[in-house]
């Protein structure tokens, strides 16, 4: 130790890049933003429970009925939206009440939701929202613009868009 210094850098080039190594070290694992467009390795938020095989199985057929040939992160989005009502206090408490809750899926009342069949990409989707990937940031409702004739869920505030849907609260 020559002069009070540990460590003696000699321009500040090297100065620089120690500072940057240094911040780059210690910044590794900081971040927790969203995953748009990426599949999270951890939950980004709490979990709803354990999830159940059937709950699994009931938000998986409803994302092959509602999203069908939409990007991954379009289905997450839909299963996220289930997720989000049964955390909120104005909708059914459980998977099964918030997709047989009348009126709120076009697929129940029509009859879709029981003629597809869930393939594993499903599947995960249902899964990784169950355990707390939410890419709408709490969306209560989705829509896809072209061919919602509901005035009611335009009133709806617009959070964001993924694929053909829009998602609100």
């Amino acid at each position: 130790m020559k002069g009070g210094r540990f460590l003696k850098l000699p321009n500040l080039k090297t100065r620089l890049l120690a500072g940057l190594l240094i911040i780059c070290i210690l910044g590794v694992g900081l971040y927790y933003g969203d995953f748009i467009g990426e599949e999270p390795v951890l939950p980004v938020q709490g979990k709803v429970g354990e999830p159940r095989a059937d709950d699994v199985w009931l938000i998986s057929r409803m994302v092959v009925a509602e999203a069908r040939g939409e990007p991954f992160l379009g289905q997450v989005a839909v299963a996220a939206v289930i997720v989000n009502r049964v955390r909120s206090p104005k909708f059914p408490g459980t998977v099964s009440g918030v997709i047989y809750q009348p009126g709120a899926f076009s697929p129940i009342s029509d009859g879709a939701f029981w003629r597809v069949n869930p393939t594993e990409e499903h599947l995960r989707a249902a899964r990784y929202a169950l355990n707390g990937w939410d890419p709408t940031s709490g969306a209560t409702f989705f829509w896809n613009p072209a061919t919602s004739t509901s005035p009611w869920i335009w009133g709806r505030k617009v959070i964001t868009k993924i694929g053909k849907h829009f998602f609100g609260t």
